[in-house]
C-alpha cells in the first residue's frame, strides 16, 4: 500500500510549526481493498478509513468535478487509476498540495515549499473556483499566517474577486460561513480575515455588517486611524493578543461598532447613540449565521455598554449596581470578565494607542466582586417580597460605593 502524509500536517512541519492530526492519501487502492487490510470506512461524500491501529485518517486519492453550484457540487472519482498528482491537483492552495512518503521525502508538483519559503498564500489550479469556500478558507490561513508575513498572491486575489462577482458565495450555508468566521477570530491576526475578505469583496456578501464599517469617519482626537473598519481590525487583533485562541472574545470585539454604519452623513464623524444603533444589525447578523447564545448575549452586552466602561470612574455607585444587573453579571460573573477584555480591546485597538493602561477592566471586575459579597439572607432578614429584592439592591450599592470609592 503505498500512503502520504498530506496537509497541514506537512504544512505545518516546514513552517516550524506544531502539528495536530495526521492525514493519508493512499493510492491505487479500492475501498474493498482498504477494508480487507483492517480499515473501517467512515467517509459519507468520499471515501476515507480509519487506521486500525492507529485511528488516522487515510482518504483514497480523488479527484473532483464540478456538477453545480456552490461548494456541494462535486463528482467524486476515487478510482484506483488516480495518482498522487492528480489528487494534489484537486486541492486549494500549494502550501497544502504537498505531500511526504514515508521515508520522509516530499512529492511537491506545484511549488508549495517553495510558496513556504516567500510566505505567500497561492491556488493550486484554475479548478480553486469551482468552490467558493475557498475564498473564506484562504482570508482564515491570512488570519493565522499573515503574522509570519504571509501574503495573498496577486493572482489570487483577483481570482477570489472573479469568484465574488460571479455570486456563488451566496450559495454558502450560514453554518460554514459560521464556521470559517469563528475559527479566524481565534487565531492570532484576525484583522487579515477582515482584510482579504474586503479587498476580495467578499466581506460584503458575507458579513456585510461588518463590511459596511470601512469608509466610515470616526472624530481623529479620540481614533487616530479614523475609519471604523480599521479600527475594528485594531480592536480584533488586540482582543486576540489579550485573549489568545478566544473566539468569544474576538465575536464581541468584531461587532461592538456596528451602530457606526448607521450614523447619518450630517452627524459624522460624531457617533452619537450608535452603542444603541448597533444592536439591531447585530441580532440579524447573529440570526442570519445562527450564532450561538453565549456569543450573542456577550456581544450585545459590550455592544450596548462599552461607552459605560469606558467612562467608569464618571458612574455612580448606583449606575454601576445597573450596568452590571443588566449584563446578568451577578447571575454569570465570567461575563463581566470577558466585557473587561472586550473594552480593553476596543480602548487599545486604536492607531498608536496599543499599550496605553485600562484600569477600567479592573475597576469593573472590583466592583462586582464587592457586590457579590452581599448576602441575601444578611440583608433580608424580616423582610418579604419586593422589599427583599430593593434590600439587596441598596447593600450591593453601598458595597459597589466602598470599594470604588464612588457617590451611591
Amino acid at each position: 500500500m503505498k500512503r502520504y502524509l498530506v496537509g497541514g500536517a506537512v504544512r505545518d512541519r516546514l513552517l516550524g510549526l506544531p502539528h495536530g492530526d495526521h492525514d493519508w492519501v493512499v493510492v491505487g487502492q479500492t475501498q474493498a481493498s482498504m477494508e480487507a487490510a483492517g480499515f473501517r470506512a467512515v467517509g459519507r461524500d468520499f471515501p476515507v478509513f480509519l487506521h486500525p491501529q492507529t485511528g488516522e485518517e487515510h482518504a483514497l486519492a480523488r479527484t473532483e468535478r464540478k456538477s453545480g453550484r456552490g461548494y456541494r457540487g462535486f463528482v467524486v472519482d476515487a478510482d484506483p487509476s488516480v495518482t498522487l498528482e492528480d489528487d494534489l491537483q484537486r486541492r486549494d492552495f500549494t502550501i497544502n498540495a504537498i505531500a511526504q512518503d514515508e521515508h520522509g521525502a516530499l512529492v511537491d508538483p506545484y511549488g508549495g515549499a517553495r510558496d513556504i519559503e516567500a510566505r505567500v498564500l497561492r491556488h493550486v489550479g484554475p479548478a480553486f473556483s469551482e468552490d467558493p469556500l475557498r475564498v473564506l478558507r484562504a482570508a482564515r490561513f491570512m488570519a493565522r499566517f499573515a503574522s509570519l508575513g504571509f501574503t495573498v498572491a496577486p493572482e489570487t486575489m483577483a481570482l477570489m474577486r472573479d469568484m465574488t462577482a460571479s455570486g456563488e458565495l451566496a450559495e454558502l450555508t450560514a453554518e460554514r460561513v459560521w464556521q470559517e468566521t469563528r475559527r479566524a477570530l481565534a487565531y492570532p491576526t484576525p484583522s487579515a480575515f477582515l482584510r482579504t475578505l474586503h479587498d476580495a469583496g467578499a466581506l460584503a456578501v458575507v458579513l456585510p455588517e461588518v463590511d459596511a464599517l470601512y469608509g466610515v469617519p470616526q472624530r481623529a482626537e479620540f481614533h487616530p486611524e479614523v475609519d471604523t473598519g480599521v479600527h475594528v481590525e485594531l480592536v480584533c487583533d488586540m482582543a486576540a493578543r489579550l485573549a489568545p485562541g478566544d473566539d468569544l472574545i474576538g465575536f464581541a470585539a468584531m461587532t461592538h461598532d456596528l451602530g457606526k454604519a448607521l450614523t447619518p452623513s450630517h452627524v459624522l464623524p460624531k457617533h452619537l447613540g450608535h452603542e444603541r444603533a448597533g444592536l439591531a444589525p447585530l441580532r440579524g447578523l447573529c440570526e442570519r449565521l445562527k450564532v450561538p447564545t453565549e456569543h450573542r448575549q456577550l456581544a450585545e452586552a459590550v455592544c450596548r455598554e462599552h461607552l459605560n466602561v469606558h467612562r467608569f470612574d464618571e458612574l455612580r455607585a448606583s449606575t454601576v449596581f445597573e450596568l452590571l444587573s443588566r449584563c446578568d453579571g451577578f447571575r454569570k460573573p465570567a461575563r463581566i470578565a470577558q466585557m473587561a477584555i472586550v473594552c480593553e480591546a476596543d480602548k487599545r485597538g486604536r492607531a498608536g494607542l496599543q499599550d496605553v493602561p485600562y484600569p477600567q477592566g479592573e475597576s469593573l471586575k472590583a466592583a462586582l466582586a464587592a457586590a457579590m459579597t452581599v448576602r441575601a439572607e444578611d440583608v433580608a432578614q424580616g423582610l418579604s417580597g419586593p422589599a427583599v429584592g430593593e434590600a439587596i439592591r441598596k447593600a450591593r450599592i453601598r458595597a459597589i460605593a466602598e470599594a470604588t470609592g464612588k457617590k451611591p
